[in-house]
């Protein structure tokens, strides 16, 4: 579906010259880039006269399992005003971003989580408008007119005859509610309403005990405490609603009870709040600023007067709009088809939705340090959406880092996951190990990286009293080299934990600590215990080394539970084979044990369904684009040496996957993986997390534009490619031919150029410099593989980086 565009034509683009740079100050810029600690605003050279913004869609993913919000946002802000379709009691059902279509909506919230599975969260403070008799029994109203673009949506319930438009800053939601003339015009505020879908009934949000109470004339201001949903601790949040006018009349609710005249209300366990009431004889419109504040309402009333207490709904939206203009320019396209821009600009919108900057709300700790919520998980995220922030937003991922390790500090733990001042369900390994190595071997400066290894030398070595929270599972781990499969999750989480060792020993060399690197190095190649060579895969074996019987690869070995059944199975959310594909540290290795190139790639070949004499396998456990285990399985094939079957992959995902409209979304979006994904390949580069090099693919566009900051950009180049030619037949790096299908960190962010020339035919390009691994040694004169982590130059960056 096409975003109905009611924004302003006065896009504005600044223009830079760019200058001819010798090759020592292109060094110089590189590293100054680096080490930057905010990103510049410098735009690209030419450009497309429409605002980016008019090629976002909000509502893509919204349906067909994407569970994307519809409603309003800015970048990482936690405000996200959005329109909630009531409750579905079906215990499989899993929508939780709390918006369907095809349903009636009975109100606005707040807060919200976007693309993500398992059970809901957030949800709270809605506002319903009716015309008309009081009546909280009865919220839902069929729609019309539905529309939204970045930082704005707009819908008009019909039954209320009200058209309602939601704009908001981080912290502030604001509304605008438009009434019919002479109406009894009302505005019901839940001080205790939550997205309700998902799971069984003990793990779903309930309110706890919530208050409202009427504080000025035009204001109203409340607190909810709630339980329960994905993370099932209890959180507190605040409100401040501010009107653009005072009351005509004010009232509360409880259930489906209505107290007339009344100016406070508290409920427990169930819904209640406050409703007011407008004249609109004359001024039909009503406004509301609703600050956010997890610390108490007062700071939730300085939040409204800080970020929108002097201007209007109009100039709110504006701004939103100018923040996504902003951040969609850094990476500018040309070429493709009118639905590829759309797919690509609504991916990359969606790449800037979580986790949620709530620096200055941090009611958990006293801290100075940049605070975020809602890593919904880094087990979905560190493969393909922090990698980009690295690239494109560094100074966003430097404090989401920070963050991080400042949790570590106070709470013991560097969670993978985290919602609402609680660590979340740990899914695989310690994955922030991945986007400290990430955020090294990349030069972020402004982190301490000392204290960050402590963090990842606690997940190594500490066991966790809840290792599926926080932490790991070490016994058999550390004593047999793999998790036996006595242990829930076991054969996943070795392969998970080996990564994370690599990435823990990468950090280590870079801070001089050699034996530590040494043992971690050693820990990395554990997936090898559970390697079997008669089946080609990861299989588990119990804690005597018997291996499991019976065994398929491509089973998901659910166990009889009702729902999310693999959780406890060998294999999280995943396969045998799926698994297999994880090595991103030891690619080569793995390809040597499966039986070298060719054996290699007709495994890989098998695997996606489509190997040369094979029967097309679309079964269950083969390659699944809706979940992140075996996203990095496309790209192995550059390290057997046949980048064209990488290109036919990605070009087939990008296609089959990704489309426009309510369902374009592969599955759930996963907090931007699977958006990020798309933004990665439509460009022709895709990364290995948590290591400083980039596998080249096949790019949709004939040309991007990546913003580096400081007047620095990176461009591909693929003046022929098209839907036919989707294949690399020889490549120039600013100037210069290359013939390997990966660039390194360094080569990109110093800025130039990369041409790819395209053909409709496979080619050899790419095949002999094979990318970094551990079974295979740096090539000579390559810098930035991963066995150069630890180079003068990364050290002085270490250095440079300390936290400040």
């Amino acid at each position: 579906m096409s975003v109905q565009s009611a924004a302003r034509t006065r896009g504005r683009m600044k223009m830079m010259a760019s200058r001819r740079l010798s090759q020592l100050m292109r060094s110089l810029l590189a590293l100054s880039c680096v080490l930057c600690a905010r990103p510049s605003l410098a735009l690209s050279q030419t450009h497309d006269a429409a605002r980016l913004t008019t090629y976002v869609d909000p509502f893509v993913g919204a349906d067909g399992g994407g569970n994307t919000v519809p409603g309003a946002a800015v970048p990482f802000g936690f405000a996200n005003p959005s329109p909630d379709t009531g409750p579905n009691p079906d215990p499989n059902h899993w929508d939780t971003s709390g918006y369907e279509s095809d349903k009636q909506i009975i109100g606005f919230s707040q807060t919200h989580v976007s693309g993500t599975g398992g059970e809901s969260k957030y949800g709270n403070f809605r506002i319903t408008p009716q015309a008309g008799p009081v009546d909280p029994k009865d919220l839902a109203s069929p729609k019309r007119d539905e529309t939204a673009e970045p930082g704005y949506y707009a819908v008009t319930l019909t039954r209320p005859n009200v058209r309602a438009e939601l704009t908001t800053t981080r912290l502030v939601a604001v509304h605008r509610y438009t009434f019919p003339a002479n109406a009894e015009a009302h505005l019901l505020i839940d001080a205790g309403s939550v997205v309700f879908t998902g799971g069984g009934a003990g793990r779903r949000q309930t309110p706890v005990a919530t208050r409202a109470r009427v504080t000025a004339p035009n204001r109203i201001e409340g607190t909810g405490n709630f339980i329960g949903g994905w993370n099932p601790s209890p959180y507190t949040l605040h409100f401040a609603a501010e009107f653009s006018r005072p009351f005509k009349a004010h009232g509360a609710w409880r259930g489906n009870e209505v107290y007339a005249g009344a100016s406070t209300i508290s409920g427990e366990q169930t819904a209640a709040g406050l409703y007011v009431t407008f004249d609109t004889a004359n001024a039909r419109a009503v406004e509301v600023k609703i600050g956010l504040s997890f610390v108490s309402t007062e700071k939730a009333r300085e939040n409204v007067a800080r970020e929108a207490g002097t201007i209007d709904f109009d100039e709110v939206r504006h701004r939103a709009g100018q923040e996504w203009e902003h951040a969609l320019s850094k990476i500018k396209v040309e070429g493709g088809t009118d639905d590829e821009r759309r797919i690509f600009y609504t991916a990359l919108y969606r790449s800037h939705y979580m986790p949620h900057d709530l620096t200055g709300e941090n009611a958990w700790w006293q801290s100075s340090e940049p605070h975020y919520e809602d890593f919904y998980a880094i087990w979905d995220t560190f493969r393909t959406l922090h990698p980009l922030l690295t690239l494109i937003q560094p100074a966003r991922q430097r404090d989401m880092v920070r963050s991080l390790i400042d949790t570590y500090r106070h709470t013991g733990w560097m969670p993978d996951a985290r919602v609402a001042g609680a660590n979340g369900m740990t899914q695989g390994g310690s994955n922030s190990d991945v986007l400290i190595a990430d955020a090294l071997v990349k030069g972020l400066r402004g982190i301490d990286y000392a204290t960050a290894y402590r963090a990842m030398v606690n997940n190594a070595e500490v066991e966790s009293p809840r290792p599926l929270y926080e932490g790991r599972e070490l016994g058999d781990y550390v004593k047999r080299g793999y998790l036996s499969a006595e242990h829930e999750r076991s054969a996943s989480r070795t392969v998970e934990y080996a990564y994370d060792d690599f990435c823990i020993g990468q950090v280590a060399r870079a801070l001089g600590r050699p034996s530590d690197y040494q043992k971690y190095l050693a820990r990395s190649r554990s997936w090898v215990n559970l390697w079997d060579a008669r089946s080609k895969a990861i299989r588990p074996r119990a804690s005597d080394g018997a291996w499991m019987e019976p065994f398929d690869r491509t089973k998901l070995y659910m166990l009889d539970y009702p729902r999310f059944v693999w959780m406890s199975a060998p294999y999280y959310e995943g396969s045998a084979y799926q698994y297999s594909t994880f090595v991103p540290h030891d690619a080569r290795a793995l390809v040597n044990v499966v039986g070298g190139d060719e054996a290699f790639v007709k495994w890989l070949d098998i695997f996606f369904g489509d190997a040369p004499g094979e029967e097309m396998l679309r079964r269950e456990g083969l390659y699944t684009h809706v979940n992140e285990p075996d996203l990095l399985a496309a790209f192995l094939y550059v390290h057997a040496g046949r980048a064209d079957k990488t290109q036919t992959r990605v070009r087939r995902l990008m296609s089959e996957e990704y489309r426009t409209g309510r369902a374009g979304l592969p599955g759930n979006d996963d907090s931007g993986t699977m958006s990020s994904w798309y933004v990665w390949n439509a460009i022709g580069l895709y990364p290995n997390a948590g290591q400083n090099f980039y596998y080249v693919g096949s790019p949709l566009f004939t040309r991007a534009r990546i913003d580096l900051g400081g007047g620095r950009a990176f461009f591909i180049e693929a003046p022929a490619t098209s839907a036919a030619n989707r294949y690399v037949r020889a490549a120039t790096l600013d100037g210069r031919a290359i013939d390997r299908a990966w660039l390194t960190h360094a080569e990109i962010v110093r800025g130039g150029r990369l041409v790819l020339q395209m053909s409709d035919r496979p080619s050899g390009w790419g095949g002999g410099n094979r990318p970094p691994s551990l079974a295979l040694p740096r090539p000579s004169g390559q810098s930035g593989a991963v066995s150069d982590i630890a180079t003068p130059r990364h050290k002085s960056l270490l250095a440079l980086g300390r936290h400040q």
